[in-house]
């Protein structure tokens, strides 16, 4: 994973405008597996994300780059993997508000950047920015819950808009959003609940990200990182389902079996499948995955698959970061 932080083979100049992500991914990548952040490392990424930094607020995926609400979901997360109160003073709440405000559409969508695109994914990072940054969700989201609403589709799961087809990644940045903004029963739980469990294959024992495609390790996350939300949502109101809350609602076991015995590769990291190379992408978010499928939300016991070497850092599902990263960001930011 390190790296990445001293070269990157050519295969990533696709990926320049990127440089936020690249350094979340690794460094989180680090986190989950129990690993400290070097100090030359941590002192890079703050170099790095400073660079990305706009007047706005917000970030860029690169410098002098025009700022967009992935690059600065990205860049405050790798931040936060920091942790230090140098690398979270880098970012400017009060500049970054007024950013989120800008991105906000009139009817509850957020565009990812200036005259750009607006899907579930603008919903979320600008949702998740907020929270851990202690920036007031009202009335900033006052409409988003009825716009995300209209993203879920017949089959249960969320597009990246409305009407679109029901993807792994739109479904956890819509659920997740709505679960942020405390309106999780404003969609058909019990559709999404159905629809979740049925992308887990029962071959493969990964999940797939949409109906009549292909396992793919990153949804390890995308979809796994939903369960244990939408689980505490059905666990808390248990007229809104029959399913029993005692017990997960997918194969923990089966899916680790997947990313450790199929996934890995000789040469380090994580590919998205057997045969194919590793990336940082996929093995950041399949480790986040694993994570979430070792440590069993509702049981007494967690669920490690293998050795107990193979036992990674906790994560929050709705972050994406470790549990104790996430914490000492949001101690920083209610205290300042």
């Amino acid at each position: 994973m390190l790296r990445g932080f001293d070269s990157l083979p050519s295969s990533y100049l696709t990926l320049d405008s990127s440089h936020p992500w690249l350094c979340f991914w690794i460094l989180n990548g680090l986190r989950v597996l129990g690993e400290d952040i070097p100090v030359e490392t941590a002192q890079k990424t703050i170099s790095i994300i400073r660079a990305c930094q706009t007047s706005t607020g917000g970030f860029g995926g690169g410098p002098a780059q025009a700022p967009h609400l992935a690059g600065t979901y990205a860049a405050c997360m790798a931040l936060c993997c920091v942790g230090t109160e140098e690398a979270l003073s880098v970012i400017d709440r009060v500049g970054l508000k007024s950013f989120l405000f800008q991105m906000r559409q009139p009817s509850g969508a957020f565009t990812m950047c200036e005259d750009g695109e607006e899907d579930t994914r603008a919903v979320y990072c600008a949702v998740a920015v907020a929270t851990l940054l202690d920036i007031p969700l009202s009335p900033l989201f006052d409409l988003a819950p009825d716009w995300l609403s209209d993203c879920q589709t017949y089959e249960g799961g969320f597009g990246a808009i409305p009407g679109a087809e029901a993807h792994g990644g739109y479904t956890y940045c819509s659920f997740t959003a709505l679960y942020l903004l405390n309106k999780p029963t404003q969609c058909r739980l019990n559709d999404l609940c159905r629809w979740l469990s049925f992308r887990q294959m029962r071959y493969e024992g990964g999940f797939q990200g949409r109906t009549n495609k292909l396992v793919d390790s990153c949804y390890t996350f995308w979809q796994g990182a939903v369960f244990p939300l939408l689980q505490q949502v059905l666990k808390d109101r248990p007229d809104y389902t029959t399913v029993p809350m005692d017990s997960s609602l997918f194969d923990h076991t089966t899916l680790q079996q997947y990313v450790l015995v199929c996934c890995q590769n000789v040469d380090g990291g994580i590919s998205d499948k057997p045969g194919k190379g590793s990336d940082y992408y996929h093995t950041c978010y399949a480790l986040a995955g694993l994570s979430i499928a070792q440590h069993n939300l509702f049981g007494d016991n967690d669920e490690i698959w293998g050795p107990a070497t193979n036992r990674l850092e906790e994560m929050h599902p709705a972050f994406n970061l470790t549990i104790d990263c996430f914490f000492n960001a949001r101690s920083f930011f209610i205290e300042n």
